[in-house]
């Protein structure tokens, strides 16, 4: 592996076509056309909010709209651009080729942009756009789960997590269509958070617990060393407790008792979280940018855990919410964001032929975006600025998603650098 710096773009002319040539073409671009659109949407919702842009009109809450594509949209994108490259090698499995994905990840494309536009129109409008979004994400489950059944691999773990978290991403989705058409708000948000632990994070977690050892060069210790299965239970576990978390709160609106319960299991799983991020080579991890990305992106979730857990306990103890939003951005743009960067950075460079590498703009980019996270997080404290630092943070993190999405999104459409074909 070469970590030296990327090498400029060959003089290849981008074409369309090259997309379909694997599976991570398609699903990245695709992925990077929808965070893109969502990202300067909602700064350009922010600078509204600040009086300084103009006044659109919304048929849908603007909080739901961006909570729901900032969870279902890209994030699923890269995923089967990466499990239907990496999937078909862990199961020993003929994938299918991008070609056959098109049809399933234009229509969650398609979908997105028509949901952002139709939040301007009409619920209806909207929710039509959902629905072609859950059409397209229930035909890339069950692309994976006929590769899960064509495999004779007895090590299934890992896509069987995936597995169950696909359909639990489909199932929530399609709760936030019926509660947006039905005027159930509180539900629709209960099914994003929902979808966000149930499959977001379930699918991240378990990717990251198969490859961090794979990226960490010796000699570092690796995840064998301690029991694999009882750490990615102990993950899996955390985003079940999530999940769940959301709808207890709304059955027991005010319970002293199970505050305290959240409060201190959330606590002890953040806590523990950390100290797997540090067996897993944390500090050894920063002499190597991209595994410098890596790894802290992972110590962002421990954080936010223990960050949400002691929300939980302050709020018990004065009796009203305290930073409710900052637990919640810490683990989205903190750990979500940064283990995102540096693993689609990652597969990027390595399929496109180049070096395997975090060069200075991707690491200036890395800490700008630790930056757009520490400033949502201050948001959501009380007598501070809130809209100044919301749309900072905004626009921060558009910019940085803009130079990255464009960057890589190129590559993508041209031949890979080395000649090899793929």
């Amino acid at each position: 592996m070469s970590f030296g710096s990327a090498e400029p773009d060959p003089p290849r002319a981008w074409h369309w076509r090259h997309l379909l040539l694997a599976p991570h073409r398609l699903g990245f671009f695709l992925a990077m056309a929808v965070l893109l659109a969502a990202a300067l949407w909602w700064a350009l919702v922010q600078v509204q909010r600040s009086g300084a842009g103009p006044n659109l009109p919304h048929a849908v809450s603007p909080s739901l709209v961006h909570a729901t594509v900032m969870t279902f949209g890209f994030m699923p994108l890269f995923f089967s651009g990466f499990l239907f490259t990496a999937a078909p090698k862990w199961l020993r499995v003929s994938g299918p080729s991008a070609r056959r994905l098109a049809p399933a990840l234009l229509a969650q494309a398609a979908g997105w942009f028509a949901w952002l536009c139709g939040s301007h129109v009409h619920a209806a409008f909207a929710a039509t756009g959902l629905s072609l979004v859950l059409i397209g994400l229930g035909g890339t489950t069950t692309m994976f789960w006929r590769l899960m059944a064509a495999s004779r691999e007895e090590d299934l773990l890992h896509a069987r997590a995936v597995g169950v978290a696909l359909v639990t991403g489909c199932l929530c989705l399609a709760g936030v269509g019926v509660s947006l058409l039905t005027g159930a708000g509180a539900a629709a948000r209960l099914f994003v958070l929902t979808g966000l632990w149930g499959f977001i994070v379930v699918v991240y977690v378990t990717v990251t617990h198969r490859m961090i050892p794979f990226f960490s060069p010796p000699p570092m210790p690796t995840v064998q060393t301690w029991h694999p299965s009882s750490a990615l239970a102990l993950m899996l576990g955390a985003a079940a407790f999530e999940a769940s978390a959301g709808w207890l709160d709304a059955a027991f609106p005010g319970y002293a008792a199970w505050q305290v319960v959240r409060g201190v299991i959330e606590l002890a799983a953040g806590a523990v979280l950390v100290w797997l991020a540090v067996m897993w080579g944390l500090f050894k991890s920063l002499r190597i940018r991209l595994l410098a990305m890596l790894h802290p992106g992972f110590l962002w979730m421990g954080l936010g855990l223990a960050l949400s857990g002691g929300s939980q306990l302050l709020g018990w103890a004065s009796g009203s919410a305290v930073l409710p939003l900052a637990p919640l951005h810490a683990i989205t743009m903190g750990a979500l964001g940064s283990l995102m960067l540096a693993m689609v950075t990652r597969v990027s460079c390595g399929h496109a032929g180049r070096s395997v590498v975090a060069d200075d703009l991707v690491w200036r980019l890395f800490w700008l975006l630790q930056a757009a996270t520490l400033l949502r997080i201050a948001a959501a404290v009380p007598s501070w600025p809130t809209q100044p630092l919301l749309t900072a943070a905004a626009l921060l993190w558009a910019g940085l998603m803009l130079i990255w999405g464009l960057r890589y999104g190129s590559w993508y459409g041209r031949p890979r650098a080395d000649g090899r074909p793929g």
